[in-house]
């Protein structure tokens, strides 16, 4: 592959990206709960198994509700309500109690939705407050946690066509070849930097009161987790400086 990876950047990349935020647009008698809601009585409702047929000409909004309802079912009601909150806030206009709302179900309810969401929704969940966090701090953490895990997505992806799977680190042979971008090599048996990448994330997680637990819960399942990156770089490492280590010995 020769020229740019993305033809016409940043205005395509730009174009694509505004036709996947195009708003929802609740019909009337369709939209959010309202900001007065009470959450912990929303919380003890039940979803059910399965949601009624979606009626032919629905709205994007009560499209999304339905494949949320699919999703869900059997779930609390304010799992389902925090999940369509998101899918607005991903769009480019939304409700106008939209990002208070999102806020008043974290500060309200965190505790129950880290118990009962999934690892992809708390995800999403990290990434809306990169975007509508009510503090600069908090805006900053989700959008550098929304970064982290996004690229971590793509590169787990691609590397499942090595033929190994997460948990399955490479050997210590490598190519020779230069890093893109002519970035320096990474030291494996004394280089830092996955720590100089996870420890200041974690350490600003932990001074934030509302989202901080969100996001140390995250980072707390990436380090537990027996795949990816970092998991396979430590595996490494320590391969790497027993090698070295036995050597001197010798």
């Amino acid at each position: 592959m020769s020229g740019p990876t993305y033809p016409d950047a940043p205005d395509a990349l730009i174009a694509h990206w505004e036709k996947r935020r195009a708003p929802m647009r609740p019909v009337d008698g369709e939209g959010l709960a309202p900001l007065s809601t009470d959450l912990a009585a929303l919380r003890t409702q039940i979803l059910p198994k399965a949601p009624p047929p979606l009626p032919q000409y629905s709205s994007r909004h009560a499209a999304k509700e339905h494949e949320l309802q699919s999703e869900l079912g059997g779930e609390s009601a304010l799992v389902l309500l925090h999940g369509l909150v998101v899918a607005h806030l991903r769009k480019r206009a939304f409700p106008a109690h939209a990002p208070a709302l999102f806020y008043k179900i974290w500060q309200e309810q965190g505790e129950f939705l880290l118990s009962n969401l999934s690892t992809r929704w708390l995800i999403s969940a990290v990434i809306t407050f990169g975007e509508h966090g009510k503090t600069a701090s908090e805006q900053a953490l989700g959008r550098e946690l929304g970064m982290l895990f996004s690229l971590m997505k793509l590169y787990e992806f691609e590397r499942l066509f090595s033929g190994k799977r997460p948990e399955e680190a490479f050997g210590l042979r490598k190519v020779d070849a230069e890093l893109p971008l002519g970035m320096t090599p990474f030291s494996l048996a004394t280089g830092g930097l996955d720590i100089n990448l996870l420890a200041p994330i974690w350490q600003r997680a932990q001074a934030e009161p509302v989202m901080g637990p969100l996001a140390c819960t995250l980072l707390a399942r990436l380090n537990d987790d027996p795949g990816g990156l970092f998991r396979r770089i430590g595996a490494m490492r320590a391969k790497k400086r027993a090698r070295i280590a036995a050597r001197k010995a010798d």
